[in-house]
């Protein structure tokens, strides 16, 4: 059985949240969420909450479905990154004479999925 669940429209750049996906997919949620506090990038706060959230999602589906789910064994069986929208997002950054250069801010989408198969 597996769970979904979606962080959409987070302030972080794609790249460096997938740098933090990297360490956690295929152990267990157990363990991602003792190495979550651990990993130096802001972002690993937001992995977490969306960690948990496809973990409590697994646990309503398994109790619906009327069995008994083991917490040791969910297992996180994959997990990624995706762009956002930008355009919404433009600031400006003072340059030089006076003129004004925009940039626009980086938004991703977060995606993970966890299972109770010990496959993964």
């Amino acid at each position: 059985m597996e769970a979904t669940a979606y962080a959409r429209f987070q302030r972080f750049g794609t790249r460096k949240v997938a740098q933090v996906l990297k360490e956690i997919r295929g152990k267990s949620v157990l363990q991602a969420e003792q190495m979550l506090p651990l990993i130096p990038r802001t972002c690993g706060h937001m992995v977490a909450k969306t960690v948990r959230s496809a973990a409590a999602n697994l646990t309503i589906k398994a109790r619906l479905a009327g069995k008994t789910l083991v917490p040791e064994n969910v297992y996180i069986k994959s997990c990624w990154s995706g762009k956002g929208p930008m355009g919404q997002m433009r600031r400006v950054m003072p340059a030089p004479m006076g003129r004004a250069n925009t940039f626009k801010r980086k938004v991703c989408h977060l995606t993970v999925v966890v299972s109770d198969e010990a496959g993964r």
